[in-house]
C-alpha cells in the first residue's frame, strides 16, 4: 500500500534528518532495510524503541560493517535496492568500501541518497555540525525571534527535518523517477544548509524588495504586524492570530468587538504598536476557549495555541486523523493523503536487529549464507554492548 510500494530503500543508521528521510519513504510504501552497526554505542537520544518515532515502518539488520564479509553483503544488498540512504561525514562510506563508485559497479540505476549538513564539498563539509549552526549561516536563525531578543532556536524543524530530510526525500523520488526513464541511477547531495536556504526563498524575494528588514520582529511574519502574533488571554493561554488580508481582518475586529474606525492605520509600520496593545487589551477579556467558541472556523484566522499533549484532542485533527497512535503511542500519521493509493498506518519501531534476518531473506540473501554470516558474527539479531 502507498504510493512508493514495490521500491527498496536501503538506509544506513544515523541519526535526525537520515532516519526521517527513511520514515517518509517508508510511510509512503516503500519498503526500507536500515543497516546498523551490532556494537555501536545508541544514536541521538536514548529512550525505549517504541518511542523513536522515525523509526517507525521498517526493520533493522545488525551488519558489521568493519568485516570484509560485513561489506560484500552490504553490497549484495545494494544490488538489489531502488535507492540508497546515508547520512555520514563526507569520505566515510568511500573509506568503508560503499562509496558511490562500488555501490553503481553493482547496481547502476541505483539512487544513492546523502544526507550532510554542509554538504559533500566546501571549506566547511569536514567539519561537526548541527540544525543550529546551518540555519544560523543562512540567515534564518537571525530572522526569528522577537524585537530585542536573541534570535529563537525553531527546535531543529527548519535545517533538520525541513531542509534536510524533506529535501532528501523529495530528492530520492526525483532521482527514482528520472531513473525509470533513463536506466541510470545518479547520486542525490541533499545539505541542510542548501535546502535551509531554498526555503527561505520567499523571504529573500521580500528582503530584495525592501519588505523584510534585518531587525527581527519588525515584519509582517515575524510578530512584528499586528495581525501575525500570538495573545495571551484572561486564562494566560494564548490565541494565534494571523488575519494578514485586509477582509480576513476585518472579520477579526468585528467578532472581537474591536472599532476598526478607531484604530490608526496598519499598513503603517509606525502604527503596529499601538495597534498591537488594543488587540491585546481586547483579548484578555475573555479565556482562550471563549474566543475559541466565536472565532474558530471563521475567516477571522484565529486558532488556539495547543501543546503537543493537547493537539491530538482537537476535533479537527481528530476527524481528519491526523494523529494516530501506534503500539500504544500516539503519533502524527503519514502525509500526505492520496486518493488511490493511500498508505497503511506504519509499524511501529522495533528494536533494533528484529526481524532483521527475516529481511535480509526477503531481500533475496539465501539462508545458508545468514547462517554462515551469524555464526562468524558478522550479522546477529540483537546488539551487543559497546
Amino acid at each position: 500500500m502507498g504510493p512508493l510500494a514495490g521500491f527498496r530503500i536501503l538506509e544506513f543508521a544515523g541519526i535526525g534528518p537520515g532516519p526521517m528521510c527513511a520514515m517518509l519513504l517508508a510511510d509512503m510504501g516503500a519498503t526500507v532495510l536500515r543497516l546498523d552497526r551490532p556494537a555501536q554505542a545508541g544514536l541521538g537520544i536514548e529512550r525505549q524503541e517504541i518511542f523513536n518515532l522515525l523509526n517507525r515502518g521498517r526493520v533493522s539488520a545488525l551488519i558489521d560493517l568493519k568485516a570484509k564479509e560485513g561489506i560484500t553483503l552490504a553490497l549484495d544488498l545494494v544490488a538489489r535496492a531502488d535507492a540508497l540512504i546515508e547520512g555520514f561525514r563526507p569520505g566515510t562510506m568511500e573509506r568503508l568500501g560503499l562509496g558511490p563508485e562500488p555501490c553503481f559497479a553493482r547496481n547502476g540505476r541505483l539512487v544513492y541518497g546523502r544526507m550532510t549538513g554542509w554538504g559533500q564539498d566546501g571549506p566547511l563539509a569536514p567539519a561537526a555540525g548541527h540544525d543550529l549552526n546551518y540555519i544560523a549561516l543562512i540567515g534564518a536563525l537571525h530572522a526569528i525571534g522577537r524585537a530585542g531578543q536573541p534570535p529563537t532556536p525553531p527546535l531543529n524543524l527548519i535545517g533538520d527535518y525541513g531542509g534536510g530530510a524533506l529535501y532528501l526525500a523529495f530528492g530520492i523520488v526525483c532521482a527514482l523517477l528520472e531513473a525509470q526513464k533513463s536506466g541510470q541511477g545518479q547520486i542525490v547531495d541533499a545539505a541542510m544548509i542548501d535546502g535551509a536556504a531554498s526555503l527561505m526563498a520567499p523571504f529573500y524575494g521580500l528582503h530584495a524588495a525592501g519588505l523584510h528588514t534585518d531587525t527581527r520582529g519588525e515584519n509582517f511574519l515575524d510578530s512584528g504586524a499586528p495581525y501575525y502574533d500570538v495573545y495571551q488571554c484572561a486564562d494566560g493561554r494564548y490565541l494565534s492570530v494571523a488575519p494578514i488580508e485586509i477582509r480576513f481582518r476585518d472579520e477579526f475586529y468585528r467578532r472581537t468587538g474591536l472599532d476598526a474606525s478607531s484604530l490608526p492605520p496598519a499598513d503603517e509600520r509606525a502604527n503596529w504598536p499601538a495597534i498591537k496593545k488594543e488587540i491585546a487589551a481586547r483579548l484578555t477579556t475573555k479565556t482562550s476557549a471563549e474566543w475559541c467558541a466565536l472565532l474558530e472556523g471563521t475567516d477571522a484566522c484565529v486558532a488556539p495555541v495547543l501543546s503537543m499533549a493537547e493537539a491530538p484532542a482537537h476535533p479537527h485533527n481528530v476527524a481528519r486523523q491526523t494523529f494516530v497512535e501506534i503500539g500504544g503511542v500516539v503519533q502524527p500519521a503519514p502525509a500526505p493523503r492520496f486518493s488511490r493509493t493511500q498508505p497503511a498506518v506504519p509499524a511501529p519501531p522495533r528494536p533494533a536487529g528484529e526481524g532483521g534476518l527475516a529481511a535480509l531473506a526477503e531481500w533475496g540473501i539465501a539462508q545458508e549464507r545468514i547462517a554462515q554470516l551469524r555464526a562468524s558474527n558478522v550479522v546477529s539479531d540483537s546488539k551487543r554492548p559497546v
